[in-house]
């Protein structure tokens, strides 16, 4: 796993034309499964130019990307989309698209273009899904390295709204210092002492949510990109 989101990698690599090439190189399987989607077939490399269009999307969106826009993955996703409908409008090409109605004026046209913004929203929305399913696998995995089981989650989450603000008062606290993150990773374990003196907890309390305040760590500084989007720790 990267010790970097990918948010944080896109970040680091919109001014590095080699580190944006070995990125764009990376992800080809998922532009390419983006592509297959649009047009409703299998495309190769080298053949077929809506590949080349959204490998210039891609690019696009990684130069262009910040984190105000949320996930870097769905940004691309639409900029790709954008690209290809584009694309296809220029082209006079909709007819190939398996999902696209033949119209013949202006306004069946703009129905068209929304029939295809449509079936590709359906896919972005079971795409985000299949790569959260692997998220969650991973998480599993690293949860166990910190003695916490991921089916446990719900049981230890807070269910009053004002333990939830409690922690997630904690859980900023400890995010926005590095010194604190970088021992909590190191030790595996909640300062337990300065959240207590920092925010007036009482222990009692910080140490109920440890479980909880933990995985909320975890997830938010490891590369869990649609998990976090799913997940709301107010």
């Amino acid at each position: 796993m990267n010790s970097l989101t990918i948010n944080e990698r896109v970040e680091s690599i919109k001014n590095d034309e080699y580190g944006i090439n070995k990125f764009i190189e990376e992800y080809k399987p998922f532009i390419a499964s983006c592509v297959e989607k649009i047009v409703g077939r299998y495309v190769v490399y080298g053949q077929d130019d809506e590949l080349s269009i959204a490998l210039i999307a891609f690019s696009e969106a990684i130069k262009a990307f910040d984190s105000s826009r949320g996930n870097f993955l769905s940004f691309a996703q639409n900029v790709i989309k954008r690209r290809i409908i584009d694309y296809y409008r220029k082209e006079s090409k909709y007819n190939n698209v398996v999902f696209l109605k033949q119209h013949n004026d202006e306004e069946d046209e703009e129905d068209s273009d929304q029939t295809a913004e449509k079936a590709f929203d359906e896919y972005l929305t079971k795409e985000i899904s299949q790569y959260r399913r692997f998220e969650i696998e991973q998480l599993k995995e690293e949860l166990k390295e910190w003695g916490i089981s991921f089916f446990e989650l719900p049981d230890v989450s807070p269910k009053h709204k004002k333990t939830r603000r409690i922690y997630s008062q904690v859980i900023k606290f400890l995010l926005s210092d590095p010194e604190l993150l970088s021992q909590i990773k190191e030790k595996k374990a909640l300062p337990v002492t300065q959240i207590e003196k920092c925010l007036k907890i009482p222990r009692k309390k910080i140490d109920r949510g440890r479980k909880y305040i933990l995985a909320a760590i975890v997830i938010c500084t490891g590369d869990y990109e649609f998990i976090r989007d799913y997940i709301s720790w107010e």
